[in-house]
């Protein structure tokens, strides 16, 4: 009889560990499903939706966050620059090209965790209104931790860290899945010691 009991406590215990490892997991390491990829930049158009997966509506619940829905925006995420290196603070990058049309879209540097890295005084970054563009309507910001002319986005401490792109009410977004989007490179143009 006791070695029933302790047979049963046994398989009890490896479930619910079992069960609860998974579940952090999946909430914590999985990024989502329907991941829609261009070049460095990594976006998941479902986020916003009713059919967003539940992992991570289980992680927009656990976060308090409040994802865009497919017709405000979508934003993208790059942790690699576009040769595939791991994108570090104490590197400076040259960010070029064009973005879909879109009414209004922002550039920031995140932590990987997806917060705006400080930066002293300034906003954490860049939107479409004050960037200065090119003739043919593209443009290049420069990101690094010293000051460059024209757009500078700064960057301050040591580590890993993300460039977040959101678009904000884009037509073309609403079939992302069907259609060639085009978005900015990523270039590292050298690296602090």
């Amino acid at each position: 009889m006791m070695r029933v009991l302790v047979s049963v406590a046994l398989v009890l215990l490896v479930s619910i560990v079992g069960g609860a490892a998974s579940v952090w997991y999946a909430v914590n390491e999985i990024a989502g499903f329907s991941a829609l990829h261009v070049g460095s930049w990594t976006a998941y158009p479902e986020r916003g939706t009713p059919d967003a997966d539940p992992y991570s509506k289980a992680r927009f619940a656990r976060d308090a966050e409040l994802p865009l829905g497919r017709a405000e925006g979508l934003s993208f995420v790059a942790t690699q620059d576009s040769s595939g290196l791991e994108l570090r603070r104490r590197c400076a990058y040259r960010i070029e090209g064009t973005v879909p049309v879109s009414r209004f879209w922002t550039l920031y540097a995140a932590t990987n965790g997806l917060s705006p890295i400080p930066n002293g005084n300034r906003r954490p970054g860049l939107q479409s209104l004050q960037i200065v563009r090119r003739p043919d309507n593209s443009f290049e910001i420069s990101a690094g931790p010293h000051p460059a002319p024209g757009n500078w986005l700064p960057l301050t401490g040591e580590g890993p860290m993300s460039f977040v792109l959101t678009l904000y009410d884009a037509p073309a977004l609403s079939d992302a899945g069907s259609i060639e989007l085009e978005l900015p490179r990523i270039y590292r143009a050298g690296c602090d010691a």
